[in-house]
């Protein structure tokens, strides 16, 4: 099924009709009259079906965490994270196929660096050129956009980093991010917390990243089975936890659910002496 056929169904789902752009449609370099290429929106749309994937960053470490889906429950769950480099991790939303083909370009790319100057490459610029080849299929007629959005994580100069890439070819460094179905409800949570990640221990950065996982799930369903996550510290090392490697981390989030609410007692001392 292509991008603008799931958008096509999802828009007859919400409406009870279906809506039709063919004459701006087929291809992504025409432009319609309101000054929009629909190709590109079908694009962003897939990433926004994708399941949910949060990046965080504190002072020493770098987070991925994501839910998995499985096509039935005979069937197997698809791979969310993908080790790039040594130093370089990403998480998709949207298209895995696509998400496939942008970790192997991009995994080529530090291999290629690596071979010629002898060093890692940067985070910062293998995101900028991975932005650089989603943004060439959005101009090109014969090509389509990628309808993947990317979450990088990765260590540079002793600091943990975080990027999004987007399928139109922009890309951005955040503190925290969250992409894929439902994922507003993951960014709401990171807005509300983002200021206790700089201090924030592993299992501290871990655990808010499923908990904003959480409120973006179906059911708020997180288990070891749906979970995988992405670690990368400041020294470059990276670590992906999958299936039962990732029971300690659901383990915290049980942990944290069961645990009484914090005393409210320094307000109410505030409350009284004002």
């Amino acid at each position: 099924m292509c991008i603008r056929d799931r958008y096509q169904r999802r828009v007859r789902g919400s409406t009870g009709r279906t809506m039709f752009r063919n004459q701006y449609d087929t291809d992504c370099i025409t432009w319609s009259p309101q000054g929009r290429i629909h190709q590109i929106e079908y694009a962003e749309e897939a990433v926004k079906q994708g399941s949910c994937c949060v990046g965080l960053v504190s002072n020493t470490h770098a987070v991925i965490t994501s839910l998995k889906r499985s096509a039935s429950e005979l069937g197997s769950y698809q791979q969310k994270v993908f080790k790039i480099d040594d130093h370089i991790g990403i998480g998709i939303a949207g298209l895995t196929p696509d998400g496939r083909v942008l970790s192997r370009y991009m995994r080529n790319e530090c291999l290629n660096h690596q071979f010629v100057y002898g060093a890692p490459l940067s985070v910062a610029r293998l995101t900028n050129q991975v932005a650089d080849k989603a943004q060439i299929g959005t101009q090109r007629s014969g090509k389509r956009p990628y309808g993947v959005g990317l979450l990088v994580v990765g260590a540079e100069e002793g600091k943990p980093r975080l990027f999004y890439a987007a399928p139109t070819g922009l890309f951005d460094e955040y503190k925290a991010h969250a992409i894929g179905a439902r994922s507003q409800a993951a960014r709401t949570y990171l807005e509300r917390t983002y200021e206790q990640y700089p201090e924030a221990s592993i299992d501290e950065l871990v655990l808010h990243g499923a908990k904003a996982l959480r409120e973006s799930a179906a059911d708020h369903d997180v288990n070891c089975k749906n979970l995988s996550v992405c670690v990368i510290d400041v020294n470059g090392n990276l670590k992906t936890y999958d299936d039962e490697a990732c029971q300690p981390f659901v383990d915290l989030l049980k942990a944290s659910e069961d645990a009484p609410p914090a005393p409210a007692e320094e307000s109410t001392q505030a409350m009284e002496t004002e």
